[in-house]
């Protein structure tokens, strides 16, 4: 690690010798807690803003300043790159992560994941937001390749973004949610009671884009094996070439 520093302080300027310089990232909600702990062996302070994709995307396009950005869907990094936002920084699909229904964990409902609407009946299955956040957008390709989406539409509560969803259902609020393995493994309160197969949805993975100098450290920072150690006992997997 103290190696990659002093190359990376030699190539980069404003990085002082052996030490990086303080970071502010913006990152989808869902790495909340695994990135925290990944931030902490930085070496330097790291200023991390979490939200939905899509309201991270809008709040940099909007002027916020930010040194690196990671989202968890690629449409929000392409809407970026079509504003002009990235320039020409590169993209690192840095994660995957697989979807799951959740309940809570002292609940006793057994749902079937190919009729939901029937598992409901009256309630609702909480998703979040089908067009703007990733784990909704992912949720929607999901009932619609099981041909679910036309009876659950009316049935849903949708949310600005994923923690927000796991939240519902780990205070009960909500019988059943969509959200990342990632959430149900930081969330004791819910039960994961269906695993989504990966081939029902687009591909889930973190784009990753360096906007400054200071960006750019972080992000080498991220991919060691130190910091993608962190990731995988946080439930993510690394992408795949």
């Amino acid at each position: 690690m103290k190696t990659l520093l002093i190359l990376l302080a030699f190539f980069l300027p404003g990085v002082v010798l052996g030490q990086p310089a303080p970071v502010t990232v913006f990152a989808a909600a869902s790495l909340r807690g695994a990135l925290d702990a990944v931030a902490e062996d930085f070496g330097a302070d790291v200023s991390i803003s979490y939200g939905g994709s899509g309201t991270m995307a809008r709040q940099i396009d909007a002027g916020a300043p930010a040194d690196i950005v990671i989202l968890a869907a690629p449409v929000w990094m392409d809407w970026l790159q079509e504003r002009g936002i990235l320039g020409d920084a590169p993209r690192t699909y840095l994660l995957g992560n697989r979807l799951v229904l959740v309940a809570p964990a002292d609940s006793t409902i057994a749902p079937d994941p190919g009729n939901l609407a029937a598992s409901l009946g009256d309630m609702r299955l909480v998703i979040g937001q089908r067009d703007a956040v990733p784990a909704g957008i992912y949720s929607r390709e999901w009932l619609q390749a099981t041909k679910q989406w036309e009876a659950l539409q009316n049935m849903l509560a949708e949310t600005d973004n994923v923690r927000t969803a796991l939240a519902l259902v780990a205070r009960a609020e909500m019988p059943l949610g969509v959200v990342y393995r990632t959430d149900a493994m930081a969330e004791p309160k819910v039960r994961v009671v269906y695993t989504v197969p990966d081939d029902q949805h687009s591909p889930i993975v973190y784009p990753a884009a360096a906007l400054t100098d200071a960006g750019k450290v972080f992000l080498k920072f991220l991919q060691t094996d130190e910091s993608m150690d962190i990731f995988a006992a946080h439930g993510f997997a690394p992408v795949k070439p």
